[in-house]
């Protein structure tokens, strides 16, 4: 099982932004209880208008298994009106 860690980048519309925020931060307890989190935090910067999400999994499985939940689900459907584009995502692999 290889460690997975994700970094998005989110960017909504302005109008939304502080719903795409309160979206996320919703999820984030839920999120860290599931099997296989070992870190999900949230940042922002108000200057460009973009969420950060970082994410630290156990392996694909738990990522997978944490994108099935209706919260995550909900959180997803919601952002296709809420993004003014698609989310950069970066999935690394620890080193070291």
């Amino acid at each position: 099982m290889a460690q997975l860690n994700i970094i998005a980048r989110i960017t909504p519309h302005p109008e939304y932004f502080n719903a795409a925020r309160k979206a996320v931060c919703g999820i984030i307890e839920q999120t860290r209880a599931e099997p296989g989190c070992i870190e999900f935090r949230l940042s922002e910067n108000v200057e460009t208008g973009t969420l950060h999400l970082y994410e630290e999994w156990e392996g694909e499985a738990a990522l997978k298994a944490h994108h099935e939940q209706p919260y995550t689900v909900a959180v997803f459907k919601a952002y296709e009106r809420w993004l003014a584009e698609e989310p950069e995502i970066l999935r690394l692999h620890p080193v070291a």
